[in-house]
């Protein structure tokens, strides 16, 4: 135990020495931004690929410019984890990246998770040092191929498990709006970089991964449904996880970034790199109907999963988006009632039990297994943990208690089988997984709106460690991971110490435990500018009309349009 507590200490501060060694060499990084940095990083992305195309562009000098900004986004957020470019240099320059293609010259950061090769892919365990393979991995290659440079891998939390990114091995990631606060998880540090002026990247999403930190700091992200974004060669904490499958998925600082990004991977035909993919191409048509201002939609509002309602400040960011909508002419459908529908979607809150059940069937063995003596784990995950270890007889009168004592359904539902799953009892949560789709396909299809729009989560971004208390806390995204549909997430506003108090009346003590988890972390003044965002829902496989509809909410918002962080 004392010789792996030790080889654990060794490693971490392997890791972070290795990345303060790589960052201080990479001497012409460093100063402040030139006016051409601030060019390059204004630019449309498009215009950057035909200037590198038509060779008025060098990839190096793009390099140089976005490895700047991945540098001052570290030092505020402690962002980045590989720092690969001093390596992608020399990939610009050997013949490994083929600059004619549609990402031609960009660079793109990528989850750490995400094998490229000859560097780490450490998911921020210790027992991960040294196991990188020489190899990219999928995603890298057909990155390559496109002629994007993967430059800097970004930090998350270990297990994955988290709306937080803090590990032993690379440290605390921060929110880029304030410091006291989390970026996001699992793909935090994306977020914060891309926050702070980086352009395009990937991470991945099993209960909310990539829309969480694009809700927390203020950036686009788009939920993919599994078979359309390729996710081979990766790293993860639960491997051979099925019951909730996790998806890879882009990330950008605009939405126009984030369409093309999409796109251009598409266009690549990613089943070439990864059997799991779809043979879909980018349906182009579909785009154009749905961003065509003649067509009006239909529009079914999600107020509340029903299990925590949405704080102020999320609230009024729904309410901006909705009017925005109705004004623009647009119908407006509310789920929870009214006229326009015969009846309500499926309970969200049936997905969270379904949901965590799923991914925890293992009884969390998986993601522990990768632990070393000593090693911090992620709050959240350790709540998780901690309650599968009670002894059966202790854990049903903690289930007794909260059930008849405090008189609290919601949590005593999620509590009273939490244990680790036989495969027959794996199996028949899958089949009332299947079941429960049925039952939103069969909504949606008497429903008939074209898309949702809800929350990203009950609250904005979480203050450190806040995860201990608001693990399950994500329904508004997690459900949608269970149903398997496309979600993009926008940035609409920030919180505002006066707007987006709660009232007078507001008392804690009479919500159900996810609830009062959630709301011990909301405190408007402290939350003071932090982003809030929506979140737009599609069907499975809607990637085009997911991103066509987010172009149309932002349009209508108009002058109400999120303003993203200047680059220092």
């Amino acid at each position: 135990m004392l010789l792996q507590y030790l080889q654990h200490r060794r490693d971490c501060k392997f890791k972070q020495d290795e990345r303060t060694a790589r960052i201080q060499a990479l001497t012409q990084y460093h100063g402040p931004f030139t006016a051409f940095d601030r060019e390059v990083v204004a630019k449309p992305i498009e215009e950057l690929v035909e200037g590198v195309h038509q060779g008025a562009l060098q990839p190096l000098d793009i390099l140089r410019t976005y490895g700047k900004v991945a540098l001052k986004a570290h030092e505020r957020t402690n962002c980045l984890t590989e720092v690969m470019v001093s390596a992608a240099e020399g990939w610009a320059q050997d013949g490994s990246i083929n600059f004619q293609g549609p990402l031609a010259g960009i660079p793109v950061s990528l989850k750490d998770t995400i094998v490229v090769g000859g560097f780490d892919a450490t998911v921020g365990y210790s027992s991960f040092v040294g196991r990188g393979p020489a190899e990219d991995g999928a995603v890298a290659r057909l990155l390559k191929d496109a002629g994007a440079i993967p430059y800097v891998k970004t930090n998350l939390p270990i297990t994955l498990l988290s709306f937080e990114s803090t590990n032993d091995v690379w440290g605390r990631c921060t929110n880029p709006h304030n410091p006291a606060y989390s970026p996001g998880g699992s793909t935090g540090g994306e977020a914060a970089l891309l926050a702070l002026g980086g352009r395009i990247g990937i991470g991945s999403d099993v209960a909310g991964s990539v829309r969480a930190p694009a809700h927390f700091s203020g950036i686009y992200s788009l939920r993919c449904a599994t078979g359309r974004w390729p996710k081979l060669g990766f790293a993860t904490s639960m491997p051979g996880q099925e019951g909730v499958p996790s998806v890879y998925s882009p990330m950008a600082r605009t939405l126009h970034d984030l369409a093309y990004f999409t796109r251009a991977v598409v266009g690549m035909r990613p089943w070439r790199y990864d059997p799991s993919v779809h043979p879909l191409p980018w349906r182009a048509e579909v785009e154009a109907e749905y961003e065509s201002e003649e067509k009006k939609l239909r529009v079914g509002v999600m107020r509340t999963d029903g299990v925590v309602d949405p704080s102020p400040a999320c609230a009024r960011a729904l309410d901006m988006a909705a009017e925005a909508l109705r004004r623009a002419g647009h119908e407006i459908v509310e789920l929870d009632g009214g006229e326009k529908l015969s009846s309500p979607p499926p309970s969200p809150y049936e997905a969270l039990q379904l949901g965590a059940h799923l991914l925890n069937a293992d009884g969390c063995r998986m993601f522990r297994s990768f632990f070393r003596p000593g090693e911090r784990n992620d709050p959240g995950a350790e709540q998780l943990h901690w309650l599968m270890r009670l002894p059966g007889p202790l854990r049903y009168l903690y289930y007794l208690w909260v059930r008849y004592v405090r008189r609290d359904e919601v949590w005593a539902g999620l509590v009273r089988e939490w244990r680790e799953k036989t495969a027959f009892e794996n199996w028949q949560l899958v089949a009332k997984r299947e079941a429960y789709r049925n039952q939103w396909f069969q909504w949606w299809n008497g429903a008939e709106v074209d898309f949702l729009l809800t929350p990203p989560n009950a609250t904005p971004a979480v203050p450190h460690d806040g995860m201990k208390d608001a693990v399950s806390s994500c329904g508004y995204t997690f459900m949608f991971n269970l149903l398997d549909y496309t979600c993009g997430v926008i940035p609409v506003t920030h919180v505002d110490k006066t707007l987006d108090k709660l009232a007078p009346d507001f008392s804690i003590k009479k919500l159900n435990g996810v609830a009062q988890g959630a709301y011990k972390l909301y405190d408007a003044e402290a939350m003071h500018g932090l982003p809030v965002g929506v979140q737009i829902v599609g069907r499975r496989l809607e990637e085009e009309k997911v991103l066509a509809i987010m172009k149309r909410v932002e349009d209508a918002l108009g002058e109400d349009k999120y303003t993203l962080l200047d680059i220092d």
